[in-house]
């Protein structure tokens, strides 16, 4: 770290004399050997209440192409660049949470050697809470989300070599299917399907049939439902899908029984498993979060960040402190799940590659409408709670959809004026050829006639 100058700043030094980041309380001024940028209203975090962060994984990919373009131009060769965030302290948390993340990724730098960088002067960083409503008492820090990307890589979750940025962008919108891959090729959450598909109480509903011609493509063969009946499970079974039940209530946390029978179920599936809840968020990120644990000896902590940089919102409330309290126990089925692996001289390599299927690239991914074929299947029914209100997997939903359907509506005025202001264009460039001109001609003549 420096300090460029008297009553400059501390500025942190990622890439010697290259690449700096820095927090300022004024606007730059510019300089002819330095280059200053902030990503803080470009790259923005969606929240559903309090929550503020991290930016999903999208972002943290266009913040390292953005890097990396600006490291290669030929205009800034000789010029110093300066990643700066202002003074919101939630913006501040996101601006580090990106640097660091690209020197993990790009500059092989541990989390702890990423985290000391950015810790300079008397610099300090407010935790990432969860998407609840209401107060906190859990937070995942900037080292936690650090060791999770660093993991990531290790065991092959991250590739940005491979990363499809359109894909991940398209589908993780609630129009669009609301998926993502926790796992690539191994673990994929995703919002409920419904009877039918439609636009109902502020967020989309996709039928079964929505997700069939994905999942086929991608190789899932294991549904798992958290959440009661929306949905016939023999819309998935009769296109030759497995599916299971393991119903617990919103908001709430697995129990044991669940918890082993769902670990059972992914470690016997051929193929990618598609976990659901209402939402796709809370039951589903806590159950997919035990696997994680149990087979890539991942902390809570850093499980639960990796989970919401793929699926921002997910874990939520006491589910947090259930992964904590699980942590132990999981770690030590996992270790007595590889040993017993090893141990097995038929048929181990099938079962350890079931588990282990690593990113290899997304192809491109299509979801389509498809009519209903249930025409007479009743109205579905949902969680218990839903009886006096709705519950927070419909909160949550809701609210996902109605930001994401705001953030792509094109106002019909803006199409408008850009017609009437061709239309204008045209309009005066008539008057100007047809009266004007041969008025202005007319003049001439006389004036070359005198």
């Amino acid at each position: 770290m420096s300090r460029p100058g008297a009553g400059s700043p501390l500025v942190a030094e990622v890439i010697q004399d290259r690449l700096c980041f820095a927090i300022l309380y004024s606007r730059p001024k510019s300089a002819s050997n330095e280059h200053y940028f902030s990503i803080d209203n470009e790259l923005e975090y969606e929240n559903f209440y309090a929550d503020f962060g991290p930016l999903n994984l999208a972002m943290v990919y266009r913040y390292c192409c953005k890097i990396n373009k600006k490291l290669k131009s030929i205009t800034m060769i000789r010029k110093k660049i300066i990643h700066f965030t202002g003074s919101d302290q939630r913006k501040q948390a996101n601006a580090a949470f990106l640097v660091g993340c690209y020197m993990v990724i790009y500059l092989g730098r541990t989390p702890e050697d990423a985290y000391r960088i950015l810790i300079f002067g008397d610099t300090s960083y407010i935790p990432f809470r969860d998407a609840a409503y209401g107060s906190c008492n859990f937070y995942i820090t900037l080292l936690d989300c650090f060791h999770a990307v660093k993991k990531a890589m290790q065991y092959g979750f991250l590739n940005f070599n491979t990363f499809d940025l359109e894909e991940y962008e398209h589908y993780e919108r609630a129009e669009n299917g609301d998926l993502n891959w926790i796992i690539p090729d191994r673990f994929m959450a995703f919002c409920g399907p419904h009877a039918r598909s439609r636009l109902e109480s502020g967020y989309h509903q996709h039928s079964p049939e929505t997700y069939i011609p994905y999942f086929k493509t991608h190789n899932v063969t294991t549904i798992i439902r958290l959440n009661k009946r929306m949905y016939d499970a023999k819309r998935f079974t009769d296109a030759g899908f497995d599916h299971h039940d393991l119903f617990f209530a919103d908001g709430s946390t697995p129990t044991d029984a669940i918890v082993k029978e769902f670990l059972d179920i992914c470690e016997n599936a051929e193929g990618a498993i598609a976990v659901h809840c209402k939402a796709g968020l809370g039951r589903t990120g806590t159950l997919i979060a035990c696997y994680i644990m149990k087979h890539y000896r991942m902390t809570a902590a850093e499980t639960i960040a990796w989970v919401r940089i793929c699926r921002p919102g997910s874990v939520i409330g006491p589910q947090q402190q259930f992964l904590v309290m699980k942590q132990a126990s999981l770690w030590i089925e996992g270790d007595y799940f590889r040993q017993k692996l090893r141990g097995q001289k038929n048929g181990a390599h099938r079962t350890a590659a079931a588990f282990s299927r690593l990113l290899s690239g997304v192809d491109d991914i299509s979801i389509n409408g498809v009519e209903n074929q249930d025409k007479q299947e009743p109205e579905p029914y949902s969680d218990d709670e839903e009886v006096s209100g709705v519950t927070q997997g419909d909160r949550l939903r809701a609210l996902k959809s109605r930001r994401q359907s705001k953030t792509n509506t094109i106002p019909l005025t803006c199409p408008l004026a850009v017609l009437t202001s061709a239309l204008c264009g045209v309009a005066v460039w008539w008057i100007v050829c047809d009266y004007i001109l041969p008025v202005l001609l007319f003049c001439l003549e006389g004036l070359r006639a005198q």
